[in-house]
C-alpha cells in the first residue's frame, strides 16, 4: 500500500508506504461500537445530580392533620410528589460510567480507524508546515492550500471538524497556529485515538514517516503484549496435577 505526501502548497513530494497490518484492516462494528462508547463514558463527567426527599429542605411539620380534612393525608411536604418536593430515580454524581478497555482492544480500533479513513480517501500526508513561531495566518493558508488536493475541497468550505491535524511530536508553534482556527483540532501522533479520528471529516498527518514509526511501534507492542483474562492478570497454563 502506498500513499502521495504533499507540501503546503498542495503539490505532490513523494510517496509513503503504509503497513496492511495498520491500514488495511476490516471495519470492525463491534469492536469500534465497545471501544468509541467506553471512551466517551470514560470522558463523561457526572454533572447531573438531584436530590431526594431526605436532602431538599423543609418538610418536618405534617402539612394537615390525617383525618378529618376531607383532603389526601400527607407526612411531608417534600414527598417527590410535591411541587419542590425530592426527586424519585433522578441522577446522582456519584455515579461511575468508566469503563476498561483493554490495550489491544484500544490498539486495534484504532487502526481499523485509520483502515477506514484511508479507505474512504480521507488521511492527508503532508511533508511539513514549516511553522517555526506561532501564526495562526499561516496554518489557515497552508490548509486552504491544501483543500485544492483532489478530494480535499472540505478543509476549506466545512466550517465544523473539518479535520484532525495530527503531528509526529509536540510542537508548541504548530498547535498554537491551529488551536485558533474553529474547524480543526490538533494532536500529537502518540495520542491519536478513534473518537478523535472518527470525529473529524479529515485526519492530516504531518512528517508521516517518523507518524508511521510511531504507530508502528504501538502495533508491534500491540502483537507482543501478553493476553489477559477478566480479572486483569495475565492468563497462564493450569498445571493439571496428577
Amino acid at each position: 500500500m502506498e500513499s502521495s505526501i504533499y507540501n503546503t502548497q498542495g503539490k505532490k513530494t513523494g510517496t509513503i508506504s503504509l503497513p496492511e497490518s495498520i491500514f488495511g484492516l476490516k471495519w470492525n462494528d463491534s469492536l469500534m461500537h465497545q471501544v468509541v462508547t467506553s471512551m466517551q463514558a470514560n470522558a463523561r463527567t457526572p454533572v447531573a445530580h438531584t436530590k431526594g426527599r431526605a436532602e431538599v429542605r423543609g418538610g418536618g411539620r405534617k402539612p394537615w392533620q390525617q383525618k378529618g380534612t376531607g383532603r389526601a393525608r400527607h407526612s411531608s411536604i417534600r414527598s417527590p410528589i410535591w411541587r419542590g418536593g425530592g426527586v424519585t430515580h433522578g441522577p446522582r454524581s456519584e455515579k461511575d460510567y468508566s469503563r476498561t478497555i483493554p490495550k489491544k482492544m484500544r490498539a486495534k480500533a484504532l487502526f481499523v480507524a485509520l483502515s477506514k479513513k484511508l479507505a474512504d480517501g480521507e488521511i492527508l500526508f503532508v511533508d511539513s508546515f514549516g511553522i517555526d513561531t506561532p501564526k495562526t495566518a499561516l496554518a489557515a493558508k497552508a490548509l486552504s492550500t491544501l483543500s485544492k488536493v483532489s478530494g480535499f475541497e472540505k478543509l476549506a468550505t466545512k466550517k465544523k471538524n473539518a479535520a484532525l491535524v495530527a503531528f509526529s511530536e509536540k510542537n508548541d508553534a504548530l498547535q498554537k497556529s491551529f488551536r485558533n482556527l474553529g474547524h480543526v483540532s490538533c494532536v500529537d501522533v502518540r495520542s491519536l485515538n478513534p473518537v478523535a479520528i472518527l470525529g473529524s471529516t479529515y485526519l492530516v498527518i504531518e512528517n508521516p514517516e517518523a507518524a508511521l514509526a510511531i504507530v508502528a511501534h504501538r502495533a508491534k507492542a500491540q502483537a507482543t503484549a501478553p493476553v489477559s483474562d477478566a480479572k486483569g492478570s495475565t492468563s497462564r497454563k493450569k498445571k493439571i496435577a496428577r
